[in-house]
């Protein structure tokens, strides 16, 4: 039976997460013939005791070593390098980037898949799904799950500062799902809808195929410019903002600024609609209050998703609403019911109740906050400039030439970099290249990707 070598203070993949340097180890073992086909592995209870570390680490581990085609698991017999694990490895080694499997590299909106507790997470939904009942099987709550939207009730009051009610809480199938009930339960078509200039891309076709206008505001190193946008656009029915960091540019909305929106929303009883889609992830300075705790005329609709935080499958997202909005939206739900599954919700309220969520974010805050330095550092070694920023998942390379044209060149190389200009909507300013580190997990991997970064974007210059 084999068993993992000690790695030395000098191993270069000392910096990965532990799981990582065992899965190195193995593809090591495999490919030097040390592990040949057939070779039957400990179990991970066995394993973990004999290096000392978490069962969860190692089935991470042996999971990722499975879906890779290195491992197979033959039921109560144990687990066994594949008959096809040389192949396997041989494909990954030699095929390109854009071919292969997970998340490309520099690919925004996803958080770190590999940091992810699989293990935890198979555990609480295996042990509701051995604790269903029949009833389980019909359709969801159109608002969601009770539990749930009581678990996040009680999550935002601690984390967010946002006192509100279970049936405040609305549960959907994604963010988009969300602004969709949203507009159903208090748009009109032809109302103006304020969007940060630039902005996420993606959401516009939503308002747009309700009939709105949509009003760019330009944005500064203090967010949104609301003094321009009461300005120009004083009549509009909503305003969209991502303040705690808003996107893509990373900037927080200033407080004269977050006073002066809630200030207009009042006066003129729009709706401001707050997606604070990473505000858990801050490296510098304190976390600056959600626009919702502030809201104490009750005119912001908060707009949160797990799929920055846990995992973008579970395709599971959540509305708090103004109290005296309550009737409109469940009116709405009826017809843009929650499709989350049961399962789905039931396993979601046990990991945030259980203390899971927050251990989870406290993980990835500190494994982010060292991603991101690898990646600047490597950026930089390589003489690229790097936009300032307190927080957030995702960093803006300054460009001075056409940034669609590298962008091009990039994604053709199977880098995942997205243009800023491509964010824009009306106001101009300077290129950039927008990207992420969350899915980087050594600085020698930082490194060898902005070196093809470099390359791809040069070349034929």
């Amino acid at each position: 039976m084999f068993t993992l070598p000690t790695l030395s203070p000098t191993s270069q993949h000392l910096s990965q997460p532990r799981y990582q340097q065992i899965i190195t180890q193995f593809k090591q073992a495999i490919d030097n013939g040390e592990l040949p086909a057939g070779s039957r592995l400990p179990s991970s209870r066995t394993l973990a005791r004999e290096l000392g570390l978490s069962r969860a680490t190692i089935e991470n581990a042996y999971s990722e070593l499975v879906t890779l085609g290195l491992l197979e698991r033959r039921g109560q017999a144990g687990t066994f390098v594949s008959a096809a694990a040389k192949v396997a490895l041989k494909q990954q080694k030699m095929a390109p980037l854009k071919n292969q499997s997970g998340p490309q590299p520099f690919q925004m909106g996803l958080p770190a898949l590999d940091l992810f507790p699989r293990a935890i997470w198979a555990r609480l939904m295996g042990r509701r799904l051995r604790q269903q009942t029949q009833f389980c099987l019909a359709l969801p709550p159109v608002t969601g799950e009770q539990g749930l939207k009581q678990a996040i009730a009680e999550y935002l009051r601690f984390s967010r500062g946002i006192d509100c009610q279970p049936e405040q809480v609305f549960i959907t199938s994604g963010y988009q799902a969300a602004i969709n009930l949203v507009l159903a339960a208090l748009a009109e078509p032809g109302d103006g809808v304020w969007l940060e200039d630039p902005g996420y891309p993606i959401i516009r076709p939503v308002f747009s195929r309700a009939g709105m206008k949509l009003l760019p505001v330009p944005v500064d190193e203090d967010g949104m410019q609301i003094d321009y946008a009461r300005v120009h656009y004083p009549d509009a029915r909503f305003a969209l903002v991502t303040p705690a960091h808003q996107s893509p540019l990373g900037v927080a909305l200033s407080m004269p600024r977050r006073h002066a929106l809630l200030e207009w929303a009042s006066e003129q009883q729009s709706w401001v609609i707050e997606d604070d889609y990473d505000s858990e992830f801050r490296y510098h300075g304190k976390p600056l209050p959600a626009l919702k705790s502030m809201d104490s005329l009750q005119r912001v609709i908060y707009a949160g998703t797990f799929s920055k935080t846990l995992f973008p499958a579970l395709r599971a997202a959540w509305l708090v609403v103004p109290a005296q909005t309550i009737e409109r939206f469940e009116q709405q739900a009826r017809n843009f019911p929650c499709t989350v599954p049961t399962l789905i919700q039931q396993t979601l309220t046990d990991f945030l109740q259980g203390g899971h969520f927050w251990r989870h974010l406290k993980k990835m805050r500190q494994c982010y906050a060292e991603r991101r330095i690898w990646l600047e550092t490597a950026l930089h070694e390589q003489g690229f400039l790097v936009k300032k920023q307190q927080g957030g998942i995702q960093m803006v390379i300054d460009i001075r030439s056409d940034d669609r044209a590298l962008v091009a060149r990039a994604n053709k190389a199977g880098l995942a970099v997205e243009a800023l200009s491509d964010w824009r909507i009306l106001h101009p300013g300077p290129g950039g290249l927008l990207l992420t580190f969350t899915n980087i997990s050594s600085f020698n991997m930082a490194r060898h990707l902005v070196a093809l970064l470099n390359k791809a974007i040069t070349e034929n210059a």
